[in-house]
């Protein structure tokens, strides 16, 4: 059965190339522009996985993966962050937020700094789907 992966990122190109890498190799994509399409898409599709942005408008990235990592019906869709932000940065914003609101937030299934290139992306996606 094909597995769906949604792409969450406000960059056209981005979403584009994330596309094209997931229907390369045998996955639905789903794609979102912003976290709030996102959380959407997600409780109407229950997607396999979750490849997602950091900064984005209407909702941010650390937003959305908040929402995702802390309600029990979601929270064990696997999520890669695909980012131009530093993994040290979102991990050192996760646990101020985990600090501030009591809250003890998981690592991201993976991370990858934006650019990387399809075979990276392709790997990373079949290890966390187990493939």
């Amino acid at each position: 059965m094909e597995k769906t992966v949604l792409s969450v990122d406000d960059e056209a190109q981005t979403r584009e190339f994330v596309s094209a890498v997931l229907e390369e190799n045998g996955y639905k994509p789903l794609l979102a522009v912003n976290g709030e399409e996102a959380l959407n898409l997600i409780k109407e599709n229950r997607p396999d996985l979750v490849i997602m942005d950091i900064l984005m408008p209407k909702q941010s990235g650390i937003n959305l993966y908040r929402q995702l990592k802390t309600s029990e019906s979601l929270k064990n869709i696997p999520v890669i962050v695909y980012s131009g932000i530093a993994r040290r940065t979102l991990l050192r914003a996760q646990t101020g937020l985990s600090e501030i609101k009591g809250e003890k937030i998981p690592e991201p299934d993976g991370y990858m700094e934006k650019p990387v290139s399809a075979k990276h992306m392709e790997s990373v996606i079949r290890k966390i789907l187990g493939q």
